[in-house]
């Protein structure tokens, strides 16, 4: 059995830089934690608590102490706590996510209503809405058919989640051009997540099955699943070498591997040698 790996598999731009901040941090101050979890692999974290860098679902009771921001940035509000509380508050947020921020803003204070393309309950998403100004005339919409259910707007701003699919926000830009007036959009899709998604449809279309791995509660993990399956039927996602079955790989010649932004080498490499392991012993 060939096994062909992505050549984008893995860590992205931002996700190296905040992963780098925070174990860089390791060791430094006993009082060192991350607001919400650095990145979205449950593994890192795991390494990183083993450290002593605990993440933190809010501030409360932290009177002292360093504070990293996690790559997918957190909500207005927590930074200025942060800041008020007199924590030493190192942000560790993708520099594309901050980019989204400042476009909300911008467009906000430009009497725009804005539309954000992504997931509502994702913490990106709500980082980013956060610095919208009235909060009325901030929208998120998951699809070109929520767009239809907004208030009418004269003025519309877009921008995305940096993990979506430039066709889904294709279709709300579209949909938002139905309905007249004007539109201002900025594609704040993050080219490494662009790239990878081409990469793995391509891959897909050549194997005989994928194996996609990343963390379960990671976005862009889930929208490569979501890629590699509508072409290639047998298509798995695992977050570790030790979900995978052989059953998987019954009649199979070749493999495809690829692996959201969030997902370290060493589970990559495990994952490979997992799979060849199970081709030696058929």
């Amino acid at each position: 059995m060939k096994i062909i790996l992505a050549q984008q598999a893995g860590f992205c731009f931002g996700v190296r830089r905040a992963t780098q901040i925070a174990f860089e941090a390791a060791g430094k101050n006993q009082h060192t934690f991350t607001l919400g979890p650095i990145i979205h692999s449950p593994q890192v974290v795991g390494k990183l608590e083993e450290l002593g860098i605990k993440a933190l679902n809010s501030l409360d009771g932290l009177e002292q102490g360093t504070i990293i921001i996690r790559s997918h940035g957190v909500e207005r509000k927590e930074l200025d706590e942060a800041r008020q509380r007199n924590l030493d508050v190192v942000d560790a947020t993708c520099p594309f996510v901050k980019k989204a921020h400042e476009y909300v803003k911008t467009l906000s204070e430009a009497g725009y209503w804005v539309v954000v393309v992504g997931d509502a309950d994702h913490p990106e998403v709500q980082g980013i809405v956060s610095y919208g100004g009235d909060k009325d005339k901030v929208h998120v919409v998951a699809s070109g058919d929520d767009v239809r259910k907004l208030p009418k707007m004269n003025k519309i701003g877009v921008i995305a989640q940096t993990t979506q699919s430039f066709e889904n926000l294709k279709n709300v830009v579209c949909e938002c051009l139905l309905r007249g007036g004007e539109i201002r959009v900025y594609n704040t899709i993050c080219d490494a997540t662009a790239d990878r998604q081409e990469e793995a449809k391509t891959l897909s279309g050549q194997v005989d099955s994928m194996v996609v791995i990343g963390g379960f509660n990671s976005a862009n993990t889930g929208r490569l699943f979501e890629v590699c399956r509508a072409i290639q039927p047998r298509t798995y996602q695992i977050e570790t070498a030790s979900e995978i079955k052989s059953g998987w790989f019954d009649g199979i010649e070749t493999v495809g591997i690829t692996a959201g932004a969030s997902t370290p080498k060493w589970i990559i490499d495990e994952v490979i040698n997992k799979i060849e392991q199970l081709n030696k012993s058929d």
